[in-house]
């Protein structure tokens, strides 16, 4: 099977309802699997949304009956503790009938401080996310009362009471080696942003050989496309930062500083933007290149996904199969 084509679920840029709608009309045109954003904050005020992911997924299950489901990702150490993150996976994943994907990472500042914790350096937080991951395959496997005692989470007899019948495949985010390798180590599913072939191969070394590997690419698809490019400008600029840059900042307006030298070439630069097929197949080669089997694409603009699925089901999709076979 060739790179599968998915659809993301972007909760910093649209409501709950809308949500749901954009990923039932994602289902219908006939994509393969679908992604979602777990924020508390928009990366940009301009983007102007974040509802509760977990609440939103649930619904979707239930407005939906064969796309898949995903958290791209859902940080299970500080808003949430991980013995609760295993209960929403398994009720979820009840709810879905066996379609959902946990998929987990170290999270950022930007979403995390509202809890009042602090915001640890990258090794502290390293370790937080290994002890969660332990108590949620814990937790998963059902057999009897969980108890932990570790260096950042306790556990008390826990227990999950309503098991779904599939387990729920864990997927765990990496942007280096040594994360790539634990998630082929202790997850099912690599999750990555950028087309970086080493981080398959440390998948598939350590244990991840015929495994799903999962990146995320956004695009702005619009017939204007100088307007297409306006609009990444506005709401995505923030994008080309990087990882250590975006999982520190602490809101909205950190990012908007972050970004402000940036422009509208620089966006148009490295995200396809305009109704250029060919721009986004050849966006999405690098990845299929690098080892990734799917694909999640993220659509610029909470007002702009219902162009944007028509404008997939008529002429991406058929592009996309013929280019990558799926």
């Amino acid at each position: 099977m060739g790179m599968q084509l998915g659809y993301t679920m972007m909760t910093e840029q649209a409501g709950p309802k809308d949500l749901v709608g954009h990923v039932v009309g994602a289902e219908e045109v006939g994509f393969d699997f679908a992604v979602s954003s777990d924020h508390y904050f928009p990366w940009l005020n301009e983007m102007g949304h974040s509802p509760n992911a977990w609440v939103t997924l649930g619904a979707a299950a239930q407005a939906t009956s064969r796309i898949p489901l995903m958290t791209y990702v859902t940080c299970p150490i500080f808003r949430y503790h991980p013995a609760v993150v295993a209960q929403q996976a398994a009720t979820l994943q009840i709810l879905s009938g066996g379609r959902f994907t946990l998929g987990l990472g170290a999270g950022e500042n930007l979403n995390e401080h509202v809890v009042g914790a602090g915001w640890p350096p990258a090794d502290v937080r390293h370790e937080m996310i290994m002890e969660a991951l332990q108590i949620i395959r814990d937790l998963f496997d059902g057999e009897g009362y969980t108890n932990f005692r570790g260096e950042h989470f306790d556990v008390e007899s826990a227990k999950l009471w309503d098991l779904p019948e599939k387990r729920v495949p864990i997927g765990f985010a990496a942007g280096g080696k040594q994360a790539a390798t634990i998630a082929g180590e202790l997850a099912d599913v690599l999750v990555a942003t950028d087309p970086m072939s080493e981080l398959v191969e440390a998948f598939e070394a350590a244990g991840g050989a015929g495994k799903p590997k999962i990146a995320q690419m956004p695009i702005s698809y619009g017939t204007d496309k100088a307007a297409a490019v306006t609009r990444a400008h506005t709401l995505f600029r923030w994008f080309g930062l990087g990882w250590k840059v975006n999982a520190e900042l602490p809101g909205p307006s950190a990012f908007d500083a972050a970004s402000q030298f940036v422009r509208e070439d620089d966006v148009e630069s490295s995200i396809p933007c305009g109704d250029d097929v060919e721009a986004v197949i050849e966006g999405a080669k690098a990845y299929a290149d690098a080892g990734f089997t799917h694909l999640a694409l993220v659509q610029i603009g909470g007002d702009q996904q219902q162009p944007y699925l028509e404008w997939t089901k008529d002429r991406l999709l058929p592009a996309w199969r013929e280019a990558f076979g799926s």
